[in-house]
């Protein structure tokens, strides 16, 4: 790996509707997070049961943890209809990373 990279993961558990949340989040909050300094990219997880992971990559661990304050207090006041209220937020760095740029 070439250089740092930090991830802030959220953990929402008794989603009562994943395809509506993945809208929402889509729409909503994604434009939100993206535009977050230090941001560099966003993935939305189905885990099954109704529980759905967001994992994004920033440069720094303060980004990382910047970005779960953030997050945390703006899905309470936006999103809460849709990923109810169970959320588990994380941050750390990210010691090993390999990826692919073939389809």
């Amino acid at each position: 790996m070439k250089r740092k990279m930090y991830a802030s993961c959220r953990r929402y558990e008794g989603v009562p509707d994943v395809a509506a949340a993945t809208k929402k989040v889509n729409e909503v909050f994604v434009p939100l997070i993206s535009a977050l300094p230090g941001f560099i990219e966003y993935h939305w997880i189905s885990l099954g049961n109704n529980a759905m992971m967001s994992f994004t990559v920033f440069k720094t661990y303060a980004n990382a943890v910047n970005a779960n304050v953030k997050a945390s207090v703006w899905v309470r006041e936006h999103l809460r209809s849709v990923l109810g209220p169970s959320v588990r937020t994380e941050a750390g760095e990210i010691l090993l990373y390999s990826g692919c740029d073939k389809d």
